[in-house]
């Protein structure tokens, strides 16, 4: 049945059908043609999985980000990156990982990150000499940040997914994307000495002045984390106070969204959070026929027979998630994948949290790889590139996020040594 439900899915989707309409079709197909389930009872299994909690905080964290992009917050993000790390050599390339950074800190969105810096980022490493398919690319592949950095979106999904603590595992993100930083850092400082490329130097007065320009915005995951980690407030709710710190400043501070812009921007979040829960809603049908046949418990028994080492167990299922998130949008696979792979995983001994955090930051690999790169799709947009231009300029950074997650993949304690460091865990 399980075999059933996946092959009608995938070809469902391959002829262009919406992946929620093809996950409802094949589960409803299913469960018709191999058990005597009434109809009746799966509207109701729809409706309780979106009967959650902790599912309000995904729109919530939408249109949070559907604000500061909006709400002329890029501008003052790069602008004071550019002063912060802009001095090094190849300035600008560090200034695309850290403008990613910070803005990941507040919207929890790659798309958003291209929408919104990628034109700026592009145009201004360009003008400073940089290859222009390495200046799409580096952007392509730092827009990945915005989904692991808290307040990351692909997290509280994957924590609602699998019943975990969301404020844990939104934590546990920060690690891992500075991590990743870092990475795409130590990759830019290579080619840009290797191109000659020239720094420009550091002016305090600049940092003062564009910091207390972006200080109001980077405000955003401090309130946040802080909120969380003190337990002042649930994630649900620190997205809730999201939104009215955000709405404040975006029509009241900045000034860049009039209040008659206001309803335009309700209607785009609702329709993006309607396709993210409609997936939710046809996977908790899925869900129920992979445990109904036995899915979990033959995969845990596939992945003993292949090792009983967490390490190469996890290699395993990392190598398993690149090749799922090239075909399939990362929150559909996580909310048809997280229930099966999960207690197999933890069976073997991988941490709940570790595993969690790895099938986030590899299912966004799927952002920016063909064939259904979302990202991909946008920076070429941006760019005003073609697709396969965009690729080979994103081949050299794409694999250094390859890279650095599998660093992730093979030493847990760059996720769990943090939160245990500061005794969460």
């Amino acid at each position: 049945m399980s075999i059933f439900l996946l092959c009608s899915f995938l070809i469902l989707c391959t002829v262009g059908v919406p992946i929620a309409i093809a996950l409802g079709l094949s589960s409803v197909t299913a469960l018709v043609l191999y058990t005597s389930t009434p109809i009746g009872l799966l509207s109701e299994s729809m409706f309780s999985a979106m009967n959650s909690f902790l599912l309000v905080a995904v729109p919530l964290f939408i249109l949070v980000g559907q604000l500061m992009e909006r709400g002329g917050v890029a501008d003052r993000i790069f602008d004071f990156a550019q002063s912060m790390v802009g001095w090094l050599p190849g300035g600008l390339g560090h200034v695309n990982v850290a403008s990613s950074v910070i803005f990941g800190g507040i919207s929890g969105s790659s798309v958003a990150d291209i929408a919104s810096l990628g034109a700026v980022e592009i145009k201004s490493m360009t003008r400073h000499g940089f290859d222009k398919g390495y200046a799409v690319g580096m952007t392509l592949a730092t827009s990945t940040l915005s989904s692991i950095i808290p307040p990351s979106i692909l997290m509280v999904i994957a924590g609602s997914i699998a019943n975990a603590s969301i404020g844990l595992l939104l934590i546990a993100g920060l690690v891992p994307g500075l991590f990743i930083a870092f990475a795409f850092m130590v990759y830019n400082h290579i080619y840009s000495v290797r191109h000659g490329m020239k720094a420009t130097p550091f002016k305090f007065q600049t940092f003062v002045r564009t910091g207390l320009r972006a200080l109001l915005p980077m405000l955003t995951p401090v309130i946040l984390l802080v909120g969380i980690l003190d337990g002042f407030f649930t994630p649900t709710e620190a997205a809730a106070i999201a939104v009215l710190y955000t709405m404040v400043l975006a029509v009241f501070v900045f000034r860049q969204i009039g209040l008659g812009e206001l309803p335009g921007i309700m209607i785009g979040t609702a329709r993006t959070s309607g396709n993210i829960l409609f997936i939710a809603a046809t996977a908790k049908l899925a869900g129920w026929i992979f445990a109904y046949d036995g899915l979990p418990l033959k995969v845990a028994n596939l992945l003993s027979t292949m090792s009983d080492s967490p390490t190469l167990v996890m290699v395993i299922i990392f190598l398993f998630l690149i090749l799922v998130g090239m075909f399939m949008d990362a929150i559909a696979a996580m909310f048809i994948l997280i229930p099966v792979l999960l207690g197999p995983a933890m069976k073997v001994g991988i941490d709940p949290i570790h595993f969690l955090v790895v099938v986030v930051v590899t299912l966004t690999l799927g952002l920016v790889t063909p064939p259904v790169g979302v990202c991909l799709f946008a920076a070429a947009q941006v760019a005003k590139m073609s697709i396969e231009d965009v690729i080979k300029g994103a081949v050299g950074p794409v694999s250094v996020l390859i890279i650095a997650i599998f660093a992730l993949v093979l030493f847990p304690v760059l996720t769990i040594g943090p939160l245990r460091l500061m005794g969460l865990y």
